[in-house]
């Protein structure tokens, strides 16, 4: 998996196409990742000692690393004419 957490990535496909976002977490078992702002969902909470008002919430869920593609990656060095420098 070549993404990280803390790189630039763009949504290349889905609801979320075209949209821009720093990862936040990785899974490379389940090859999903976090991406800030991309795939957010509502989950309804219970009242709990910590939450006495419950209600609902929203945050990002994670989407597979082939849906994204890196931003701004590291040039690489060498030339594009076939020789060594």
């Amino acid at each position: 998996m070549k993404v990280k957490t803390g790189d630039t990535v763009t949504v290349i496909t889905g609801h979320y196409k075209g949209t821009t976002g720093e990862v936040k977490a990785v899974n490379p078992k389940t090859n999903k990742i976090i991406v800030e702002g991309v795939n957010i969902v509502k989950k309804a909470l219970k009242p709990t000692q910590a939450n006495p008002d419950g209600g609902i919430v929203e945050h990002e869920a994670p989407i597979d690393a082939s849906n994204v593609k890196l931003e701004g990656g590291k040039k690489s060095k060498k030339s594009g004419k076939g020789g060594k420098k």
